[in-house]
């Protein structure tokens, strides 16, 4: 075998790890008990959630993000990024067979997320209010991620590149269901009972009215 099948290989055993982590994260959180809410509901709880997986995640929907547009901008250049990198890396085996200019769409996707990550680590480092609330596992989470990004940048616009690019995101994918990149899981869970709160409580209305709506 050549490097190229040895470090896919490898890449393909840590995308199998990552996805069963997930999977039992995943169904601890779901054998969780629920907290019953004992109040009168006022409203729909499936309208809180419609909410808040939508125009509640608008930028203008919350303070931190109207003030802070910039940073909104480049976090969510940085996930489109991730999840044009994690597309592609799925698609890696077959890229001999996909037009180049289509592989070249996707690398300047995943080379933008790519600078906004790292842009967001440098944020990290030396903005003073990130700093000090950054722990060693956001640092890692964002360098790591970023230099997937770069790495499959490179490997999208030559196949010299794939072995590094697999050696990475077998590091990242490893990575992801320990440190901090497991939040995407808590991140759905977080939305859904913020969504149920809001909608029993029967304010949705009055947040989408306080948006404009």
């Amino acid at each position: 075998m050549n490097i190229e099948t040895v470090t896919g290989v490898l890449a393909l055993v840590a995308l199998v790890f990552s996805v069963a982590m997930f999977g039992s994260r995943w169904a601890q959180m779901q054998r969780l008990p629920f907290a019953k809410d004992r109040s009168v509901p006022k409203d729909s709880a499936s309208h809180g959630i419609l909410y808040a997986f939508t125009l509640g995640m608008a930028p203008w929907a919350k303070e931190s993000t109207r003030r802070h547009m910039i940073a909104y901008l480049r976090g969510i250049a940085f996930h489109v990024g991730i999840f044009a990198g994690l597309g592609v890396l799925l698609a890696s085996p077959f890229f001999g067979s996909i037009p180049t200019i289509v592989l070249t769409l996707f690398a300047v996707v995943t080379g933008f997320g790519a600078l906004m990550g790292v842009a967001g680590g440098l944020m990290r480092i030396a903005e003073h209010n990130l700093k000090a609330i950054s722990t060693p596992d956001d640092h890692a989470a964002v360098w790591l991620v970023s230099l997937f990004l770069a790495a499959m940048t490179l490997a999208l616009l030559s196949p010299a590149f794939l072995p590094a690019m697999y050696v990475v995101a077998a590091a990242m994918l490893v990575y992801a269901p320990l440190g901090k990149i497991k939040h995407c899981i808590y991140f759905y869970f977080g939305r859904l009972f913020y969504g149920l709160h809001i909608g029993r409580r029967g304010i949705v209305r009055g947040l989408e009215a306080s948006h404009g709506r």
